[in-house]
């Protein structure tokens, strides 16, 4: 699923997303009247792990993805395992 994907299933222009993570795109979310992408967490440590060892690319997820809050429409991240 892509941007533009996103863009026109959620119909909004302003939808968030996490820059780098486009692999990871598995859908969009929704809760009452906000929408959000979704991202598979596993596979944006798999891209963060290109350029850093496993650890750190989960530790900086951690910390610098998870960790940030961008308003209502943050992205969220799921995991399956």
């Amino acid at each position: 699923m892509t941007r533009n994907d996103i863009v026109q299933l959620s119909g909004d222009d302003n939808i968030l997303f996490c820059d780098g993570f486009d692999d990871a795109i598995i859908g969009i979310a929704q809760q009452f009247n906000t929408v959000c992408v979704a991202y598979d967490k596993e596979k944006c440590i798999e891209i963060l792990s290109k350029d850093m060892d496993r650890e750190d690319a989960e530790e900086y997820f951690s910390f610098n993805v998870i960790g940030s809050w961008m308003g209502e429409q943050t992205p969220i991240f799921l995991s399956s395992k």
